[in-house]
């Protein structure tokens, strides 16, 4: 219909000097009227120009003196010849009618403001207000100064209309020709695409979109976290068992069996099977007398320990069970310089909020050598979080079962203008070590982090349910930008 109306109008006259007025005078939709006029300047049959043009309208407010009248020509009418008092004509006009009405009132001489009484000065006054109204509403034009006033008042406001001039194209027609979209074998087979037209070929158009996997944002920063490590020198420690036993997850690590660690509330138990089949012998008994009576400088902690409660399989509360295996591993070698790190699921028995899941990712690191210190630790701690983006670290005394001297580690987040928790450390116990089979000179210094609070940072998720879970929106994993590493880069 429109596209009819408007190539019928241009056979007859030079051009369409206002789609608006156009669309007004055929009883069209003025966005549809502009969808076609796009449509055929794109095939040329149109030339189309821009026009913007500025009008007022009016506000809600304005809106509703139209219909009710001013608030001033309101307050007029309600006093009656003998005058009213204030608090009554308050009472009957409202508030906010009448302070506005006693102020444009007595601006006008309308009224007599006494303390008591109000009165009319004059008979009979004209609503202007709701007559220049009208006449904006109706697309009339209104003296400056009239504006001026309207818009002080915040009765109206300035809009941007736009709209097209609109002339015949190279290509015009009175009505648009069907071309071909394909070579056909009936085309050939009939000799007829000799005439036939065909539509030119869009090179800037988009394709249908692939239905193709997409990248989830924790995979995409694990991977670079990945990558910083094996600049960095590590080797990736296997961590495909979820299921591990108490021992390696708790005893192995000079964690006491009555740590509230072990307790149901905060792990995950298995019932079957309930417990490991096989375990070294020979360790389990150095760990079982290192706990019960110390050894190798240490005191212990002096209990019963129990070989049940070790036996009990659970879901890892925590990756540094799987350093506990590869670092008994490599105590049966030859001692040499070792790099690791790993970065997998654990599980935890905690409430679900918006910064805490049952399952979320650990990344660790570690380091094995002789003679490693507290300060080759904090060196190597600034040199992995600078790739990370975070540059300004501090440090927090800390105690963790099996790291002594252990540290909590915090970067200032530009963003957040404030010092954020980022991660945990330390050097790991002799009591830890030795009884796997570690020299005296051995040291090892170890690290961890979420993978969930950075990832939640760097794409801007507040609640980890929104980044982790059932509950995830799959916009988020198809749309979601290619990350740039830099906790500090999110600072707008």
């Amino acid at each position: 219909m429109a596209e009819e109306a408007i190539l019928g109008y241009l056979e007859k006259n030079p051009e369409i000097s206002d789609s608006g007025r156009f669309a007004d005078e055929f009883g069209l939709d003025h966005n549809e009227v502009v969808n076609v006029i796009k449509s055929l300047n794109g095939f040329r049959y149109v030339d189309a120009e821009d026009i913007k043009m500025e009008k007022w309208v009016l506000t809600n407010e304005g809106e509703t003196y139209t219909a009710t009248g001013s608030p001033e020509m309101q307050l007029f009418l309600a006093i009656p010849p003998e005058g009213i008092p204030r608090e009554e004509l308050q009472k009957k006009l409202g508030p906010s009618i009448f302070k506005i009405g006693c102020a444009q009132a007595a601006k006008n001489k309308w009224v007599e403001m006494g303390k008591q009484m109000i009165s009319r000065k004059v008979h009979h006054v004209e609503d202007k207000v709701k007559n220049l109204l009208l006449q904006i509403k109706d697309g009339k034009e209104i003296y400056d100064e009239d504006v001026k006033a309207l818009k002080a008042r915040k009765l109206i406001v300035s809009q941007t209309w736009k709209g097209y001039l609109v002339r015949r194209g190279s290509n015009y027609a009175p009505r648009r020709k069907k071309v071909a979209t394909d070579l056909t074998r009936e085309n050939l087979q009939r000799g007829d695409w000799r005439e036939l037209e065909f539509k030119e070929y869009n090179f800037n158009a988009k394709g249908q979109p692939l239905l193709c996997g997409h990248l989830h944002p924790l995979l995409k920063v694990r991977q670079q976290i990945k990558n910083i490590f094996r600049q960095m020198g590590f080797e990736e420690m296997p961590t495909n068992n979820y299921v591990e036993s108490s021992f390696w997850n708790f005893d192995a690590l000079f964690q006491p069996q009555q740590h509230p660690a072990r307790d149901a509330h905060d792990t995950f138990f298995l019932k079957a099977p309930s417990t490991t089949r096989e375990l070294p012998e020979d360790y389990v008994e150095r760990v079982k007398q290192v706990h019960e009576t110390g050894g190798y400088g240490s005191k212990g902690y002096g209990y019963n320990w129990k070989r049940e409660e070790a036996n009990k399989n659970l879901l890892r509360t925590h990756t540094t069970a799987v350093t506990s295996r590869m670092l008994y591993m490599l105590a049966q070698k030859p001692f040499a310089p070792k790099k690791y790190f790993s970065i997998d699921r654990v599980f935890r028995n905690e409430a679900v909020d918006r910064t805490h899941l049952a399952e979320f990712h650990q990344i660790e690191g570690l380091i094995c050598g002789q003679g490693l210190t507290l300060g080759d630790l904090i060196g190597v701690l600034y040199d992995f979080f600078s790739r990370l983006g975070m540059s300004k670290l501090r440090f927090k005394p800390a105690y963790n079962p099996y790291t002594e001297p252990s540290m909590e580690i915090f970067s200032y987040h530009e963003g957040f203008k404030k010092w954020v928790e980022v991660g945990n450390s330390g050097m790991f116990r002799p009591e830890m070590l030795l009884p796997m089979g570690f020299p005296e000179d051995a040291r090892i210094i170890a690290w961890g982090l979420s993978l969930e609070r950075p990832t939640m940072i760097m794409y801007g998720v507040d609640n980890i349910r929104d980044l982790f879970g059932h509950k995830v929106d799959l916009s988020l994993v198809k749309k979601n930008p290619i990350c740039r590493l830099g906790i500090e880069a999110r600072s707008e």
